[in-house]
């Protein structure tokens, strides 16, 4: 599994010449940067909690102080690896689309009050199972489950607020639940013959839905089984790093280990 991971980044960082990003002048690094987002990836497509638990596996030609560290400065080229997998997912889209959010919690709500690490970008917020403190994420896929776009902001976001900047490059029937709900919402996305936005009624409003709308509505909740692989088994949800910079690693690593799946 590992060398098929090493191989797939090795594709994407030879076609975006990410090694012209690279310092060319100084001490040798120990573990190319090439293995050290691999080992990333193989991290949290596995499910290891802890990148100290990924040292002592492979035992790589440096310390783990080293590995740690690395795995944590080069998440920003896992980024444009993850950027442009989205932008070939665009290409090729079907038309309809469906978009929802996610709670991330960034640590147990005990622990909220004391928690500093990311204070400045965590917040309280509120989802089906309650509140928590942390962020939010919205999600946009199309009707073959393949990942489109992906944005993150605090917990008390708007829904309404994540759609619009998930979506507003995007064309085609965007399906969502009911907490998207918004008649100028509606009104703002629509674009004739190029894009409109099917919302899921509350149980309480008095709407009457098409065959072809409950349809749409049916095939909404299939978004959620991402949310669900994500958080369960590649470790997007986490409370263990130490730093902003070790946080949002973290995500972009789990996210980009759960498309190249």
């Amino acid at each position: 599994m590992y060398t098929d991971i090493v191989t797939k980044v090795k594709v994407f960082y030879e076609h975006l010449n990410l090694h012209k990003l690279e310092k060319h002048t100084g001490r040798k690094l120990s573990i190319p940067i090439v293995e050290t987002i691999a080992l990333s990836l193989f991290k949290n497509a596995n499910g290891i909690p802890t990148k100290k638990a990924v040292w002592n596996i492979f035992r790589p030609n440096c310390s783990y102080k080293t590995l740690s560290e690395n795995m944590k400065r080069y998440y920003l080229l896992a980024v444009y690896i993850f950027t442009m997998i989205m932008r070939i997912n665009r290409r090729s889209a079907h038309a309809i689309k469906r978009t929802d959010t996610t709670d991330i919690p960034v640590c147990l709500n005990k622990n909220a009050k004391h928690h500093k690490t990311m204070a400045g970008l965590a917040a309280w917020g509120h989802s089906g199972k309650g509140m928590f403190y942390g962020l939010k994420m919205g999600l946009t896929d199309d009707l073959f489950s393949t990942i489109l776009n992906i944005v993150f902001a605090p917990g008390n976001t708007d829904d309404r607020v994540l759609f619009r900047k998930l979506n507003k490059d995007l064309r085609g029937i965007f399906v969502t639940d009911a907490g998207f709900i918004s008649e100028k919402l509606a009104r703002e996305f629509f674009i004739e013959n190029e894009r409109m936005l099917f919302t899921k009624p509350r149980a309480n409003m008095k709407k009457i839905a098409t065959p072809f709308q409950r349809l749409l509505y049916d095939t909404r909740t299939r978004i959620e089984c991402h949310f669900r692989e994500l958080k369960l088994f590649y470790g997007l949800q986490s409370s263990v790093p130490r730093s902003v910079d070790g946080y949002f690693a973290n995500y972009v690593y789990a996210l980009l280990a759960y498309v190249c799946a």
